[in-house]
């Protein structure tokens, strides 16, 4: 079987792919992501998840590389990554009590065939009416910062969370189950 190289240092990622046993080797990309594009949101996330992996194909002769990036949507508008915590609160005032969208693009090469595969997932997202004391609480844990939208789902921001329409995984940062579907056309099964 080819090597695999995850084109992210995402310990989200690679905390799902070594859950289900896969080998690979996890190598930051140093693609410069460009978050203003005129591209809609699923399209902007397979552009990305592509970039990251481009950025390796000449580095990796002979591998198989999985690039993607995630989001947060609301109403067709980006939500980027808080990077502090007046962002976190501002982000959580935003969409308390909204639907949301998370969107994972990714991307698959085999980088002796030339073949790539492109795709996205989409996760709604019914987030709670949080109280002002609630959002507050949560700005204190620290755990939104660097987080899109504000919130990590796999810890405390799971009690932001009113319901979730979609795949879970997606929205901690893979889905994949659309991913093991993709790679088994490239030859790798994971069941």
């Amino acid at each position: 079987m080819k090597k695999i190289i995850l084109a992210s240092t995402s310990p989200r990622r690679k905390e799902i792919l070594k859950a289900i046993g896969l080998k690979f080797l996890a190598v930051d990309s140093g693609y410069a992501e460009n978050m203003n594009l005129n591209l809609e949101p699923r399209k902007l996330a397979e552009h990305l998840s592509r970039g990251k992996a481009l950025a390796l194909k000449d580095k990796y002769n002979n591998h198989i590389i999985i690039g993607a990036d995630t989001f947060v949507v609301l109403n067709n508008e980006l939500l980027g990554k808080a990077m502090d915590d007046a962002q976190v609160k501002e982000m959580l005032y935003i969409i308390r009590n909204k639907k949301i969208e998370v969107i994972t693009g990714f991307t698959i090469i085999d980088t002796a065939s030339n073949k790539i595969i492109s795709k996205s997932v989409r996760t709604i997202l019914q987030m709670k009416d949080l109280t002002d004391s609630q959002i507050n609480n949560y700005v204190k844990s620290c755990e939104g910062i660097g987080k899109a939208g504000g919130f990590a789902i796999q810890g405390l921001g799971a009690l932001l969370v009113e319901k979730i329409d979609g795949d879970y995984l997606n929205i901690v940062g893979l889905p994949l189950s659309k991913v093991s579907e993709s790679l088994q056309e490239f030859g790798i099964s994971i069941l």
